[in-house]
């Protein structure tokens, strides 16, 4: 495998009007495969990787929903389990005019939350070249907790592991995760934060004085910015990134699709700033089209959007 992720799957269930509140009814629309490492698999292997997954979903159709789309992608779906006794994760989601979002998490008592060591098949370890993780899926439960520090021990140390703190004040407190975060923290090689995560995660006063802390212990750091762009800092450079412009219709996912493609061209030996690129023109093609997972771009969809803004000089030809 190219690629090894973990966590939760779930599907997502979306207000169809901005400005609705969960307290009042409205119409929704859905199901859509979502989680935020599902997101970040099918953009990975719709970029050419061979990635595969580690979670569980309900025997019903919100689950059949997630597996036929992560399948239909070329993601390895055989360490997803079907559980007989839990439903399918769902994440409710209400967007409202100022740029917010709410969410409405049902997790730690579904199948999403039922994740064990005994899902992780030794044979997807062998000649892995990147184990990418999530905090958030650290705070869902004691299980899922445990199975994520056991994969991040277990790789060998010649695996790149990439992680994104993906940190959700819905789920828990910032302080609580960034201590539960600790462990992948220290083993990660490859660090995806998001505004003010970098500074959270190290107590300094801005997240640019955050990043350059953790690259001078050796990490690359790569700040998402949104539609500021990203910055890469690594212990001898720090390399500005900027954002394309598009219409956004829907941001949920932007960052995981972002940090898929970061890695698959990291992994393709693709200098740095053109990893940026690609990663800011992918996170900018999945934001233009409503569901986490709908606009998550092939690569040659890639390769014509970096053509039509002019930028022809970097070899997607794998």
């Amino acid at each position: 495998m190219d690629v090894l992720t973990i966590g939760g799957l779930l599907v997502e269930i979306m207000r169809n009007e901005l400005d609705k509140s969960f307290d009042k009814p409205a119409e929704f629309s859905g199901p859509y495969a979502s989680g935020d490492v599902a997101i970040f698999a099918d953009v990975a292997a719709r970029l050419g990787n061979k990635v595969a997954i580690i979670g569980t979903v309900g025997d019903d159709g919100f689950g059949r929903c997630i597996v036929n789309r992560l399948k239909a992608d070329g993601v390895d779906v055989s360490s997803i389990r079907v559980s007989p006794d839990n439903t399918t994760g769902v994440a409710f989601v209400s967007y409202f005019s100022t740029g917010a979002r709410q969410f409405i998490f049902h997790w730690r008592h579904a199948a999403a939350g039922d994740i064990t060591i005994d899902q992780i098949n030794p044979l997807l370890l062998d000649d892995l070249k990147c184990l990418h993780l999530s905090g958030v899926n650290l705070s869902v439960n004691d299980k899922v907790r445990d199975t994520i520090y056991y994969l991040n021990k277990s790789v060998d140390p010649s695996v790149i592991v990439s992680f994104d703190p993906n940190i959700r004040p819905e789920v828990l407190s910032v302080e609580e995760i960034r201590a539960l975060c600790q462990p992948v923290m220290e083993r990660c090689d490859i660090f995806f934060p998001s505004e003010s995560e970098a500074k959270m995660f190290t107590g300094l006063s801005s997240d640019d004085e955050g990043c350059r802390y953790l690259a001078d212990q050796g990490k690359i750091v790569v700040l998402k910015r949104g539609t500021d762009g990203s910055v890469i800092y690594t212990k001898d450079n720090v390399i500005e990134v900027p954002a394309f412009s598009v219409k956004e219709i829907d941001p949920t996912g932007a960052g995981d699709s972002f940090a898929a493609a970061f890695i698959t061209g990291y992994l393709k030996g693709l200098p740095l700033r053109e990893c940026g690129v690609l990663a800011n023109a992918v996170g900018a093609i999945s934001v233009t089209k409503s569901g986490p997972m709908e606009g998550a771009p092939h690569l040659s969809t890639v390769r014509d959007f970096l053509q039509d803004v002019g930028i022809d000089d970097i070899k997607l030809d794998w």
